[in-house]
């Protein structure tokens, strides 16, 4: 993948975060739109329970506790676009979010941090 290519990768997800923050602010909670019931910290953490506007944050828990901040948000965020899902904590734990530990690079490396 070109330099190109990276760049206009980035800014399509740079203006879904931001697309995601704005439709924050303007949706208010209704009685019509259902709640989110149960431990916390297990939503997100199962395949496409996510939306793709709540990567962000979710990466950004998850690459707190690396040196290598830039390329695990990057990959993360990617992961997260495909199996709207982001396992939790900052390391491990992938088994609960099969389509995030499955997916591997072209050397059989893990692809998602």
């Amino acid at each position: 993948m070109g330099k190109f290519s990276i760049a206009i990768l980035l800014c399509f997800l740079l203006v879904l975060v931001l697309l995601g923050q704005n439709q924050a602010f303007k949706t208010p909670i209704s009685a019509s739109q259902p709640q989110r019931q149960g431990n916390h910290a297990t939503y997100g953490a199962t395949q496409g329970s996510l939306r793709p506007q709540e990567c962000a944050p979710r990466c950004t828990t998850r690459c707190s506790a690396t040196a290598y901040k830039k390329p695990c948000l990057f990959f993360c965020q990617k992961c997260c676009a495909k199996c709207l899902c982001v396992p939790p904590g900052t390391y491990g734990n992938k088994q609960s979010c099969p389509c995030y530990n499955n997916w591997k690079t072209k050397r059989g490396g893990p692809k998602c941090p």
